[in-house]
């Protein structure tokens, strides 16, 4: 017969365990959220330090206003009230290459430079990098919103400094804020979502899961958001105002 082993899950009718840890007697109410997330991703159980960095993060991507992801998951909860995980999940698709997608590909960019090199001159690390980018985005460089400077990213750093976790990732990024206008000619604020990416990447967590973290976080934000949604709705007021302002156009031949 064959046999699937893991070290997550598992159940017998008088027990559940969970990282090979009794789930009712070692678990519940000894270990928060966001620890067992860390835990459950690397299958190591994080230190104080680690646990509370990553849990600023999940604070700083949970929400943030009425974005995309949010419009759409309260629209999606308006046209079918009855189906909460399909606006949770209208939300969670729509996490990309703008909103949310940053953090895992700023953590992957940083990585592909920190991983390949073993410089710890920083700032003419991140000067040949832009300078090897070109034209080309840098991921977590810029906010559209936030033009002064993003208050996230200081908060994270400080954190990162606080707890001894200040990595490579962190180092080049920091680098990459501080030289950035010799390459670019003009200066962008380091943004909270690439911010994100390096304390992921710093804290070890993988690669291809950097966007499953920032989803994670924002699951709660559009639980929020479906919850305000409920108490104070505006989901059929953006309809309407779309709806009402549409004018009929002759289609543009090509």
């Amino acid at each position: 017969m064959t046999v699937y082993e893991t070290a997550l899950g598992a159940s017998t009718p008088d027990t559940i365990t969970l990282l090979g840890k009794d789930l009712a007697r070692d678990v519940m109410g000894s270990v928060g959220f966001g620890e067992l997330a860390f835990w459950l991703a690397t299958q190591r159980r994080p230190s104080p330090g680690e646990t509370r960095l990553f849990e600023a993060v999940l604070a700083a991507l949970a929400d943030h206003g009425f974005t995309p992801t949010a419009i759409v998951s309260r629209l999606t909860f308006l046209s079918a009230p009855d189906s909460v995980q399909g606006a949770l999940a209208a939300g969670l698709l729509g996490g990309g290459s703008r909103f949310l997608g940053v953090t895992e590909d700023c953590g992957r960019f940083l990585n592909a430079v920190v991983s390949t090199s073993d410089s710890t001159d920083w700032d003419a690390l991140a000067l040949e990098t832009l300078k090897a980018q070109g034209k080309a985005r840098i991921p977590g460089l810029g906010h559209h919103v936030h033009k002064n400077g993003d208050p996230r990213t200081p908060r994270l750093f400080a954190i990162a400094e606080e707890e001894g976790l200040v990595g490579p990732h962190l180092s080049l990024f920091a680098a990459i804020g501080r030289v950035h206008p010799q390459v670019l000619g003009k200066t962008l604020p380091l943004n909270g979502a690439g911010t994100c990416g390096a304390v992921l990447a710093d804290l070890g967590l993988p690669l291809e899961l950097l966007r499953g973290f920032a989803l994670l976080a924002r699951t709660a934000g559009l639980i929020g958001q479906l919850a305000e949604e409920l108490r104070n709705p505006v989901g059929n007021q953006i309809f309407l105002s779309v709806d009402t302002n549409t004018r009929s156009v002759a289609p543009v031949e090509e």
